[in-house]
């Protein structure tokens, strides 16, 4: 691929997945492509998911939790959703962009669970790396697991 590729990484409201994904890009892959994230809502950057990337040597303290209407400007490439909610209601995206979908589960939703049934903190982070490194696996793919998609 000549050009870095424009990828924004959707979720129902940018505060976990996404933005774990946007971190990982930006650290892994940053001259191959440039990384977004966004949501079809803005919820706030999830304290916790900024804990364990932080864990990783990934610093996403400083992102923002980002609408989807941010990015109507920007010719965005591929659209991965990372969660069904996201991938069921994502919008359209003019041009050639490509959207395709790469679910993970919903960490904050595994951890509350996990909190009712009295896990501790610690259980309830385990949520969040689990996560993170499923993302990293995926992320460390790029952009050679798009290839098919991009044709």
């Amino acid at each position: 691929m000549s050009k870095k590729l424009n990828v924004l990484f959707l979720c129902t409201g940018n505060s976990c997945r996404s933005q774990m994904a946007e971190g990982w890009t930006k650290y892994l892959k940053s001259e191959l492509i440039n990384a977004y994230s966004a949501g079809i809502e803005t919820h706030g950057l999830n304290p916790s998911a900024v804990k364990v990337m932080a864990e990783a040597g990934v610093d996403i303290s400083k992102h923002k939790s980002r609408h989807i209407d941010e990015f109507k400007d920007v010719p965005i490439d591929v659209v991965v959703t990372v969660c069904g909610h996201a991938h069921e209601t994502c919008p359209y995206f003019p041009g050639n962009c490509k959207v395709t979908h790469v679910g993970f589960d919903d960490p904050p939703k595994m951890a509350k669970d996990l909190s009712e049934k009295g896990g501790s903190e610690e259980e309830q982070l385990n949520c969040y790396r689990k996560v993170r490194d499923e993302i990293k696996v995926y992320v460390e793919s790029l952009p050679e697991s798009l290839k098919s998609l991009l044709k």
